[in-house]
């Protein structure tokens, strides 16, 4: 329903997946010579049409169907200059992105905060989170390709002014609701919070106020504990580890959190389908087909590199740092269903470890094709080999790779990455999603058409599915078989940190949280990640403020049990919370503790 390629009526194109994944891979090989065009449009759609490769949903609907739409899910966008015209060009330039396709971030951290002098008009500033606003009013309005409303990710400084009015936004349900936000970290707040420090919140070298860094940290977890954000984005650790940090410097993310990016810095996605090589399933022969990994890594960087001759961009800027870097991410799904297959549970050392296996052979792979690339189609513009070769990335590279790529440098500045498959695991029959473990085996998922309305679609997870078939619905599942309910924070803390050294951009990973865990371990999961050497965390604890689009009887059960008390810091306005209306029990009642009304029907009372 999403990807297929459909006429102006509506009517099918694509009459099977088989006819998709070939206009993909047809468009696609035209980035090749002539003489090479049907070999490798061969190549591509035997990865595409047998689901070992899944590209980008952007690629996926878009590439062969001679649109003006963009191929790149990935996008963020320029410096937001500090000046009302500056900004509502940042808005146009989003907008335009979005209507293309494109998902975006932004860092608002360049706007001074709210009540700072303008000096040229002699009026208050309305700070970043003001602005937010505009962005979300737009995002709204506008309805990117494919009947996709376009994501938004929006970052602030940890020592900019405003920063604790940006860590309470979402606490209203109604505001934001486009936007991921996420606090950018530094090691120097970090540090600060671990020794109860003060912190100066400053802009424009002028210190606002001065609070301790811990009251700030308690805010922030607080924050995320009740209503699931902000993230946290460890920027420090992302510059520093960046292969290109001798030519950029990043401040901000994608929608999902997985690719770091310079100012309109674009990049495409594309995900091997780990629960697609296991061969002998659910045996004691059980294992993972390494040889056809190494082979589909190779001609999916081939593919994601060839995107970025082929595909449009929604502003002139996009294609400049696109082809002057060549950035392309290359990641996996349906890891926690392989685990599965292969008798293995999702968090234990064993996981681990072959995850740790797996990725450094796709890095490998990626980074061999690349080198390859480079020297038979050129490097990318700015590569500096010399420089290169002193990355954190490439040190773990086998040393005949890293002389070629001194000779020859490389066709793409980073290469991989692990991103959210949302839909696309759907389209490779329902496989689990990225990094993350299965959410549920058998759960309701939230559909929407083209024309806005939504259903509630049943379904199955990929290795629950295949182990019924092959043994029947009574026989028990094995203890493999584990779901994101069931998993301990401490379990994704410790698949995250095993993947992160293989993956040369970020990687996007929610950490499931039980509703009864206690505030006092929940605030430490930020901070084990940083020690374990994460670029960022994200984590979700049921509440009734955030919702969500899949539904299971297991998490249902777990939404149901009685709310914990919020146990605000004294910091917070007891009139910030938003809590369930008596009237109409909608969650726009304000006044938790106090008086004050409900936003969506009016009603009001003191409680």
């Amino acid at each position: 329903m999403k990807y297929r390629l459909k006429d102006i009526s509506g009517a099918p194109i694509d009459q099977t997946f088989a006819d998709t994944a070939s206009r993909i891979a047809q468009a696609v090989a035209l980035a090749e010579a002539p003489r090479d065009r049907r070999f490798w449009a061969d190549k591509f759609f035997d990865a595409i049409a047998e689901r070992e490769f899944i590209p980008g949903g952007r690629i996926l609907a878009g590439a062969g169907a001679e649109r003006r739409v963009t191929l790149f899910n990935c996008f963020v966008m320029g410096r937001i200059e500090d000046d009302l015209s500056a900004i509502f060009d940042a808005v146009k330039e989003a907008a335009l992105t979005m209507q293309a396709g494109g998902g975006i971030g932004h860092d608002f951290s360049t706007l001074r905060p709210q009540g700072a002098l303008v000096h040229s008009i002699g009026s208050d500033a309305s700070g970043p989170v003001a602005f937010m606003d505009v962005w979300d009013a737009m995002c709204r309005s506008v309805m990117s390709a494919g009947a996709r409303r376009g994501a938004m990710m929006a970052t602030l400084r940890c020592d900019h002014p405003d920063i604790e009015t940006f860590i309470d936004a979402k606490r209203d349900p109604h505001r934001l609701r486009n936007f991921n936000l996420s606090v950018l970290v530094t090691d120097a707040f970090v540090a600060a919070v671990r020794a109860d420090a003060p912190w100066e919140l400053s802009f424009g070298g002028k210190v606002y106020r001065t609070v301790q860094a811990k009251d700030l940290w308690a805010r922030l977890m607080r924050a995320t504990y009740d209503v699931a954000e902000p993230g946290v984005i460890f920027i420090d650790r992302i510059n520093a580890d960046n292969n290109l940090s001798y030519c950029e410097t990043i401040t901000a993310t994608n929608p999902c959190g997985e690719q770091p990016l310079p100012a309109y810095g674009a990049c495409l996605l594309g995900a091997l389908n780990l629960a697609s090589l296991v061969r002998n399933p659910f045996t004691a022969d059980a294992r993972l087909d390494e040889a056809r990994l190494d082979a589909l890594s190779r001609v999916a960087t081939r593919f994601l590199d060839d995107v970025i001759d082929i595909s449009n961009y929604p502003l002139p800027a996009q294609r400049r740092e696109a082809v002057a870097k060549r950035r392309i991410g290359l990641g996996v799904t349906g890891l926690a269903d392989a685990l599965i297959m292969l008798g293995v549970r999702y968090g234990s050392p064993l996981a681990c470890e072959l995850i740790a296996r797996w990725l450094q052979l796709i890095k490998v792979a990626a980074y061999d094709t690349s080198a390859a690339l480079a020297e038979t189609k050129g490097a990318f513009a700015l590569a500096n080999p010399a420089v290169l070769l002193g990355r954190p990335n490439l040190q773990s590279l086998p040393s005949e790779l890293r002389r070629r790529i001194k000779i020859f440098g490389l066709r793409n500045g980073l290469l991989t990455t692990i991103a959210p498959t949302g839909t696309t695991s759907l389209l490779a029959g329902n496989v689990s999603s990225g990094i993350e473990p299965v959410f549920d085996f058998s759960y309701t998922r939230k559909i929407t058409a083209a024309n806005g309305v939504r259903r509630d679609e049943p379904v199955q997870d990929f290795a629950y599915r295949h182990f019924q078939e092959k043994f029947g619905k009574q026989k028990p599942v094995p203890e493999a078989f584990v779901t994101a309910a069931e998993l301990a924070p401490s379990d994704h803390l410790a698949m995250q940190a095993a993947a992160q050294p293989h993956v040369d951009s970020a990687i996007s990973k929610t950490i499931n949280c039980p509703v009864g865990i206690a505030f006092s371990d929940f605030e430490q999961i930020y901070l084990e990640a940083h020690r374990l050497g994460l670029k960022g965390c994200t984590t979700y604890r049921p509440n009734a403020t955030t919702g969500s689009i899949l539904v299971s009887e297991t998490m249902s059960k777990v939404a149901e049990q009685p709310p914990l008390p919020l146990g605000l810091p004294t910091s917070l306005h007891a009139d910030e919370l938003p809590t369930e209306c008596p009237n109409c029990s909608q969650v726009a009642y304000v006044g938790h503790g106090g008086c004050g009304a409900c936003r969506s029907c009016g009603h009001s009372q003191c409680e």
